[in-house]
């Protein structure tokens, strides 16, 4: 039997659990999001072997038939589990306790090819009534949803596209994840953080700033002393007189 709680006004300790990332090439997208807590990483740029932290290599493959022999869309539900019952098995200091997808935009490609593959189409326009679309937007959403309901930190990176104005002059940067996949997965997520790099080479400078919040966060509500650290050298996580 389910016992209502009482009529109350509750302070809320938000935490901010789910990230989105995103910035040009090379300006410290997945620099800044190794230093999260045991970090494990969903890897699809093929360069896992130059990261610091474990990582699984997400791809689609086929035998030389053509035939698949790996989905991705099983290989996440896969490892998804495995987190949801061997990561809690094991003990503290050995618990991976931050997801990197690195990057969500070819994760999104990959789901795609996944479902063609699985149903011998070229496009998902070829499933009849529909369906192929249906299948890709409930995958996308299950993934997403999956993720958040981990007891861990997700972090989600995309690239960067900018728009210049041929009349202004003037230049607009935003993640490339298209607006309706972006809407999907930064909707779940609590900050989204911009990653910027100026100059060259050794010269070079980097920075991050924050673009949205869920809510106003309080530092003395994040527990995590190494999260707080690395959200206190993100430009407007914090109201200046708080922090």
């Amino acid at each position: 039997m389910i016992v209502l709680p009482k009529p109350k006004k509750l302070e809320p300790k938000a935490q901010p659990h789910n990230f989105f990332i995103w910035g040009a090439p090379m300006s410290g997208k997945s620099y800044f999001a190794s230093f999260f807590p045991n970090p494990i990483v969903l890897n699809t740029d093929g360069n896992s072997d130059q990261g610091t932290a474990p990582a699984f290599q997400i791809r689609n493959l086929r035998d030389k038939n053509g035939k698949p022999t790996q989905l991705v869309t099983q290989q996440l539900d896969d490892i998804i589990l495995a987190l949801q019952t061997e990561n809690e098995q094991r003990k503290p200091e050995e618990q991976f306790k931050t997801i990197v997808v690195d990057v969500i935009d070819d994760i999104i490609v990959m789901l795609e090819q996944a479902i063609c593959l699985d149903n011998n189409v070229k496009s998902l326009s070829d499933i009849p009534y529909g369906k192929g679309y249906a299948l890709f937007n409930t995958a996308l959403q299950q993934l997403v949803m999956d993720l958040k309901a981990l007891p861990m930190n997700i972090i989600y990176i995309s690239r960067e596209n900018s728009i210049t104005d041929d009349n202004t002059g003037a230049t607009t940067y935003h993640p490339s994840l298209k607006t309706k996949y972006f809407n999907v997965v930064n909707g779940n997520c609590d900050v989204e953080i911009r990653t910027k790099k100026v100059g060259d080479g050794f010269n070079a400078s980097y920075f991050r700033e924050v673009k949205s919040l869920r809510t106003q966060y309080n530092p003395k509500n994040i527990t995590d002393h190494r999260i707080l650290k690395l959200l206190e050298t993100c430009n407007g996580i914090f109201k200046k007189e708080t922090k």
